[in-house]
């Protein structure tokens, strides 16, 4: 049997009695609003709201390509004709192939997905950003009904990626929905130098910002290569992996493959016909993912296990069976160890290599709550759809706790060392809002939602808030800290 997974529209009492990353999902937890909107402190007497934005990673997806869940099919294949499988282990094969089929066929059918296959956004990566969208209208209604009535534009960007640019048209249409005189209102389009800051290129961009060149020679360095090679030669992980497997395969099979005498890559086709007979998609492996460890083998089954978390609609295998929450929670902390040094907060005596990016982001932020401040209201929103690779470096920019600490070369990442989690930085839909009130003064308050959950700004601007427990802060004296 699954456990509970919670939509996003469920009651947030529910969701708000599961706590983030119980099943060890790390980035690839399905999202669940973190406070009940019913509890957000009141803006003072006198404050109306008049803006706000909004930057927001792409709902829940499937699988991002076809390599893992083939090298692993392909593995149990060797498995099965050495008669090397446990009576559970002999689920495992047509389960992937379950998985593979969902993943071709992903998004067919879906209105307002227009290419379907791998990387799409699942129902619930819709249902995430529907909700979404609809708290945020039921949130500031006043201000939708004031931007209708004083035709202010909503300006609404994406990175340009597919399911990032699907989740932008989603959440735009639940607002729509809400509010139809909304609608022509709407400015959408695309902004890859906020919203995809960790790709720019100069083929594509034209000119390749340094921080960008910065992250991208990090990221490709023999140093990250190093600590990735180190955190999956921490022992724990081989014991979970040896545990996971143990349950799957025969001893001799495993040891055949941690010996080097078996292994496994993502070679071969497929070919999937929708249930209507409409829709085709033909596959074919590239050859270069490969599984030749029993690490290799966990790890890639830790990633079905995660992605099916996520694809509830389309995907009736259960993969909880396969992975026992001690043995998923080894895993998630060895993936969240490899995105803290890739594109978190990362090593002390690197300085701001995996956030100085997100820099023009943040000026972006700053920018449009300044126009705001200055009396000028064309826009009533701006609201920005991109990845977990943009939120990552977004709140280590912001300084935000349990976001952004860093650590020290000498020590590797680990849960007792550090409070950084991806399943509470950048799990599916991850949001960051900020709320603009004003008063008749002409002053303005800003208020920060993460996930839905009024989130402090970096303590250093704690003497901007405008009492010591509010989560509003004078915005001018926020931007005096920050700049």
């Amino acid at each position: 049997m699954k456990p509970l997974r919670l939509a996003a529209g469920a009651a947030l009492s529910l969701l708000l009695s599961h706590a983030y990353g119980e099943q060890f999902y790390q980035t690839k937890t399905p999202y669940a609003p973190q406070q009940a909107s019913a509890s957000y402190e009141k803006a003072p007497a006198g404050y109306t709201a008049v803006y706000t934005q909004l930057l927001a990673r792409h709902g829940s997806r499937g699988l991002s390509s076809f390599k893992t869940d083939l090298a692993l099919y392909n593995l149990w294949q060797l498995a099965a004709r050495q008669d090397a499988l446990s009576p559970l282990g002999r689920q495992l094969g047509p389960d992937i192939e379950a998985m593979i089929k969902a993943n071709a066929l992903l998004g067919y059918g879906v209105d307002g997905i227009s290419k379907p296959g791998y990387g799409n956004e699942t129902m619930q990566g819709v249902d995430e950003h529907t909700g979404l969208a609809q708290r945020l209208h039921a949130r500031l209604p006043a201000l939708f009904r004031d931007a209708e009535k004083d035709q202010r534009r909503i300006v609404v960007l994406s990175s340009g990626k597919d399911r990032a640019v699907d989740s932008a048209a989603f959440f735009s249409r639940a607002m729509t929905a809400q509010q139809p005189g909304l609608a022509p209102l709407i400015d959408a389009g695309t902004d890859r130098t906020t919203l995809y800051f960790h790709k720019l290129n100069a083929r594509q961009d034209g000119v390749t910002p340094e921080a960008t060149l910065a992250y991208q020679r990090w990221d490709q360095s023999d140093e990250l290569q190093a600590r990735k090679a180190a955190i999956h030669a921490d022992p724990r992980l081989k014991a979970a992996a040896l545990s996971t497997l143990g349950a799957l395969f025969s001893p001799a099979f495993i040891a055949a493959l941690e010996q080097g005498h078996v292994s496994a890559a993502n070679a071969g086709t497929r070919s999937y016909t929708s249930a209507d007979g409409k829709f085709t998609t033909n596959l074919t492996g590239d050859g270069d993912t490969k599984i030749a460890t029993v690490t290799d083998a966990a790890l890639a089954l830790y990633e079905l296990y995660a992605a099916a978390a996520d694809m509830e609609a389309e995907l009736k295998a259960d993969f909880t069976k396969y992975v026992q929450p001690q043995q998923a929670r080894v895993y998630a902390e060895a993936e969240d160890a490899v995105a803290f040094y890739e594109k978190g907060p990362g090593i002390k005596e690197n300085g701001d290599v995996t956030w100085h990016m997100a820099g023009a982001l943040v000026a972006d932020f700053f920018r449009e709550a300044d126009a705001i401040a200055a009396g000028k209201r064309v826009n009533a929103a701006k609201l920005r759809f991109a990845h977990a690779e943009i939120v990552i470096p977004f709140a280590s920019a912001l300084g935000l706790k349990s976001m952004s600490e860093q650590l020290p070369r000498a020590e590797t990442y680990s849960y007792d060392n550090s409070p950084w989690r991806g399943a509470q930085v950048a799990p599916m839909a991850a949001n960051i809002q900020w709320d603009l009130h004003k008063n008749a003064a002409g002053r303005t308050l800003v208020r920060m939602l993460y996930n839905e959950r009024e989130t402090d700004f970096k303590p250093a601007c704690d003497a901007a808030r405008i009492a010591p427990a509010s989560h509003f802060y004078d915005y001018q004296r926020l931007k005096r800290c920050y700049k």
